[in-house]
């Protein structure tokens, strides 16, 4: 079993040699990670169970089906460069407001069957005020026009691809050098979690099986891989993906009663809205009850290896402390977490949601009607119910710490090589 870390000082000697890992320190966490691995092979196996049950077909929704109608068929999005630009005054100025200012823009067509064709498109105030110039590249819809047999073009978006791939590189690299082959391997599991979430819950999700269990079993498939990807398979590794599964099912349960109690109907926003359009069929409120689940990933994974590592690093130091012992002085670190996570949850949220929070300040609405209201208080519900399950997973997974390090200290028999009472298992 790999194992980075030591528990009796520096990885290396007063010569600079390299230290052999304790006997007694690896033989207790072998043996804690047989103790806990007879609760995660059976979750396991269901997990890849519902993985194969549950696993979409590649047959086209009905969602799927009807979106294609909202859509001319064959429609495409190339990129075009601007050859020339034409201002002029759409909306004349009132009151505070100026006037608003669009254009005509010529543009050269970069890719695609239009390949180095001139094509004249209208632009938006919004897009002019933007600072659009010759020379700027645009994104652009192009329908091929099979009904009517005429091709029109119109403006769909700016281009964004070399932003995000410098920023991407730049954080690849930035991870890379300082947290390493671990980070690396971060973003690897990164990026099965996108599979994961490409690839089978969002495809189940449109086919019509249980939000529920859809987005449980994903979650769970998405954490065994991530956790051990990114820290090892160790005890410390091991201890945390009980604590963040345990979260994850709090989740799924005290979801499942808030979401029917508060009669959240899943239909709060504009993207739900035209979904409803594309496929009635779906169960919205399950939706929610997805979304809340999903959500409680990063920050569960972040609680729970922090405790775990914790629990270890104090069991390490002093193998001859007891389960309650180990469980009381991680709770003094965990709870020292909980108070800044709290903070972490709500902040996110509202950087995420500021523009909502504007429109309802400027509306004036009594307090506790907005925070109650279905945009908001779904946001609420999940905000509250993720927060519940996040705390509890602190000192659930400090406990499974404490108890599996005492009771594998107990069970771990001495090495020959050291007398009985350094390995810390006839003492408390």
């Amino acid at each position: 079993m790999p194992d980075h870390t030591h528990s009796h000082g520096p990885d290396t000697g007063p010569d600079g040699e390299l230290r052999p890992p304790d006997p007694a320190v690896v033989a207790r966490r072998r043996t804690a990670v047989r103790l806990m691995l007879l609760v995660l092979v059976p979750v396991g196996v269901a997990t890849l169970v519902g993985l194969l049950v549950l696993w979409p077909s590649s047959a086209q929704t009905a969602a799927q089906q009807a979106a294609e109608s909202f859509q001319p068929p064959g429609t495409t999005y190339p990129e075009a460069t601007i050859v020339s630009l034409e201002p002029y005054e759409c909306a004349a100025a009132t009151g505070n407001a100026p006037a608003q200012i669009c254009a005509r823009a010529v543009l050269v067509v970069a890719e695609g069957d239009s390949s180095g064709d001139y094509v004249q498109v209208e632009l938006s105030s919004e897009v002019v005020a933007e600072g659009v110039e010759v020379g700027d590249e645009l994104v652009l819809n192009r329908d091929p026009g099979i009904d009517t047999g005429q091709v029109t073009y119109s403006f769909q978006d700016f281009p964004r691809s070399t932003p995000i791939i410098t920023l991407a590189l730049a954080f690849t690299l930035v991870v890379g050098a300082v947290a390493r082959l671990r980070g690396l391997l971060a973003l690897l599991g990164l990026g099965f979690a996108f599979f994961i979430l490409l690839q089978f819950m969002l495809p189940g999700l449109l086919a019509g099986s249980s939000p529920i269990w859809v987005s449980l079993v994903g979650s769970s498939a998405i954490m065994y891989v991530v956790l051990y990807l990114a820290h090892g398979f160790n005890a410390r590794t091991t201890t945390a993906l009980l604590g963040t599964l345990f979260g994850l099912a709090l989740s799924a349960v005290l979801g499942t009663i808030a979401v029917a109690a508060a009669h959240l109907t899943g239909l709060a926003n504009e993207e739900a809205v035209q979904l409803l359009q594309f496929d009635p069929t779906l169960d919205f409120s399950g939706l929610v009850l997805a979304a809340l689940v999903v959500a409680g990933l990063g920050i569960l994974n972040d609680v729970t290896i922090t405790q775990a590592s914790a629990v270890w690093q104090l069991h390490e130091v002093s193998p001859e402390m007891g389960w309650v012992q180990l469980f009381q002085r991680g709770m003094a670190i965990g709870r020292d977490h909980i108070a800044s996570t709290i903070y972490t949850i709500v902040f996110a949220y509202a950087g995420a949601a500021l523009p909502l929070l504007l429109l309802f300040d400027i509306y004036e609405r009594p307090f506790w009607t907005t925070l109650t209201g279905s945009v908001v208080g779904e946001e609420v519900v999940r905000t509250l119910v993720g927060g519940i399950a996040l705390v509890l997973a602190v000192p659930v997974t400090t406990l499974i710490g404490a108890l599996v390090a005492a009771a594998a200290t107990s069970a771990t028999p001495a090495p020959a090589e050291l007398p009985a009472d350094r390995t810390g298992g006839a003492t408390r």
